[in-house]
């Protein structure tokens, strides 16, 4: 088993002598027209910028040979640009087999027990009554399919961007639209819940997650979105007498689900329940995607992150007590 001090622990200065897996390569050439390779280097907890100069030792042998995926074994020291950390690099070489690491030692999971989402998922179909959704979820995510789905990210960089991380997300989503259903009993559960369970379901196919997480062919091409409503589509027509209008209701959330045109959505929400999946959806991607952030980009001696261009702003870590979370409740009394 691979140990190493994480990156998420280390300071300014801090020595780096690190295996660390390859989440972007990209050769470029200065102002001078002298190549350097600009590299993303993360383990489990962060994901660090750095610059591989042509001056640094083994740079004509590693230059052509690295790429996305590749575990690279670095030697130098973690500094700070522009208030992110960056790796200062000495020396850089390929990881050998003799070093028994692979990608999946530095591929981040979710904290929840795999089989108890898993069971948790399950249990939920169960309690669709409607025959026609309750068949479509079952058809839909079959041993292979559900496989794949229990594994993969929910997203590449943003939110939930860890193994296990799209059925932690869909659980999330199906908890917060239980919830609604409950304030608002105008809302068709089976619909919603159908919808949440099948709206990232293209995501199987539009990321490759066996090393650094990437956007596949046909996900660069069609988008989960797409993805998701040509197999709902394909299913729902196996399925005999499937209700025209549940049919346009139910793929409606899912090329709505992310709320706006402008974020790929190719409709905006028309019904209630496609306007409880999109805030729903937005709910947990953000609490979870700022959760992740503060954890990982609080700036040395502060409690602000540096600025957030996903967020649209800095971050602010406070360490206020949650009482709820403690057994004393008596201070005033």
């Amino acid at each position: 088993m691979l140990t190493q001090s994480e990156l998420a622990s280390l300071s300014k200065g801090d020595a780096i002598d690190h295996f660390l897996l390859v989440r972007k390569s990209d050769l470029r050439l200065t102002k001078q027209n002298k190549e350097y390779l600009s590299l993303e280097l993360a383990d489990k907890t962060l994901s660090v910028q750095s610059n591989l100069w042509d001056d640094v030792k083994n740079f004509l042998n590693i230059k052509n040979n690295i790429k996305t995926g590749s575990v690279v074994k670095v030697k130098g020291q973690l500094d700070e640009y522009q208030g992110a950390p960056q790796i200062k690099i000495s020396e850089i070489r390929l990881a050998e087999e003799q070093d028994n690491v692979t990608p999946q030692d530095f591929i981040p999971r979710s904290a929840r027990d795999p089989e108890e989402m898993k069971t948790e998922f399950r249990n939920r179909i169960k309690k669709i009554q409607n025959p026609y959704l309750n068949k479509l979820l079952k058809n839909v995510f079959t041993d292979e399919r559900f496989d794949k789905y229990t594994i993969a990210p929910a997203g590449k960089l943003w939110h939930h961007s860890y193994i296990s991380g799209l059925i932690e997300h869909t659980l999330e989503i199906i908890r917060i639209c239980d919830l609604m259903c409950d304030i608002h009993p105008e809302l068709n559960r089976d619909l919603l819940i159908a919808g949440a369970m099948l709206h990232d379901f293209g995501k199987i196919e539009e990321l490759s997650f066996d090393s650094a997480f990437e956007y596949t062919d046909k996900g660069k091409l069609l988008g989960h979105i797409v993805i998701a409503s040509i197999i709902v589509n394909e299913e729902i027509n196996k399925i005999k007498d499937f209700p025209d209008d549940l049919k346009m209701n139910l793929i409606h959330l899912i090329l709505s689900h992310q709320g706006k045109l402008e974020h790929a959505s190719p409709v905006v929400p028309k019904t209630l329940e496609a306007i409880t999946l999109y805030h729903a959806d937005e709910l947990s991607a953000k609490v979870n995607a700022y959760k992740l952030t503060l954890q990982s980009e609080v700036k040395q001696n502060s409690r602000w992150t540096k600025y957030i261009n996903l967020a649209g702003t800095d971050l602010y870590s406070h360490d206020l007590e949650d009482f709820s979370q403690t057994e004393n409740k008596t201070l005033f009394d």
